[in-house]
């Protein structure tokens, strides 16, 4: 009884998951599942579908204690993981380390909720892509372990043959993209070793009623330092402007070659674009 309570308990708080940004007047208070959400029987991992909301979500509990799940809410995804350990408040990422299949463990930037013990995928379709195969995955979680040691899950997943696919479907996000498998290459700052930034994306804060957010941005450097075939892995609040920010900065943002080695452009980069707005233009009315 006590598991089917917690697994309830922990699949309700991906369906009311809060946003990363909150007006500064109120936080979003959690929201118990509708009546009309219910489970997909056929589906291979379980996917509960809840059509006033627009929402799917795709989600598995493993043997660990942590659930995984992809959820597609009115056309933005999200990769979520539930049962970490809690972040320390007031820090807007964490650090995973991941590990799918026979590949390298590589440290990925997680945001943070609300909930300190839910993490949010800055490659949200990757990461549902990469789970939807299945297999062995590690999760590393840093100073996880109750003696400050690394945490580290080892779990055998089974693939998704459905569920994901639908969820993936239903935010218009490609099943199979060859851009996945240069993400693994991107280090903590956003680039491949021996690039540098010869101009950094200068991104100008929207006018937004928003007190924060953010957007991840993935871009191919071409061989004359530019930004090519850009394109918004995440943003915090959906629609919130802050990815049409991002991408607007990456015309006149300039990549460069740190060593020389022949054939390091074009490559695959990446950033993150923080936002926080000033109080006072929260007190402003709109253009």
């Amino acid at each position: 009884m006590r598991v089917t309570t917690l697994l309830a308990a922990a699949v309700l708080a991906i369906a009311a998951l809060p946003v990363h940004a909150q007006s500064p007047q109120a936080e979003a208070p959690a929201q118990a599942a509708t009546p009309a959400a219910q489970p997909d029987s056929e589906a291979d991992w379980t996917l509960l579908r809840d059509e006033r909301k627009k929402s799917l979500i795709a989600y598995i509990p493993v043997t660990t204690g942590l659930m995984l799940a992809v959820r597609c809410m009115d056309g933005a995804l999200d990769g979520v993981i539930t049962g970490l350990p809690a972040h320390p408040r007031g820090r807007p990422t964490r650090p995973l380390g991941l590990a799918f299949g026979t590949e390298r463990m590589h440290q990925t930037s997680w945001s943070v909720t609300t909930d300190p013990t839910v993490a949010i995928s800055d490659y949200p379709a990757s990461f549902a892509r990469s789970l939807k195969r299945g297999g062995a995955l590690k999760i590393m979680v840093p100073g996880g372990a109750p003696d400050g040691r690394n945490l580290i899950h080892d779990l055998t997943l089974p693939g998704s043959t459905s569920a994901i696919e639908q969820t993936l479907s239903a935010c218009g996000r490609p099943l199979e993209d060859p851009r996945d498998d240069l993400l693994p290459d991107i280090e903590e700052g956003g680039l491949p070793g021996g690039l540098r930034w010869a101009e950094r994306p200068r991104i100008t804060s929207p006018n937004t009623f928003l007190a924060s957010g953010y957007a991840v941005v993935s871009c191919v450097a071409q061989t004359d330092g530019s930004l090519q075939q850009c394109q918004l892995e995440a943003e915090q609040p959906p629609r919130s402007r802050f990815g049409n920010a991002a991408l607007r900065a990456t015309r006149e943002a300039r990549i460069d070659v740190t060593d020389q080695a022949p054939g390091a452009l074009p490559r695959m980069i990446a950033f993150r674009a923080n936002f926080t707005t000033d109080p006072d233009q929260l007190r402003r009315p709109r253009d």
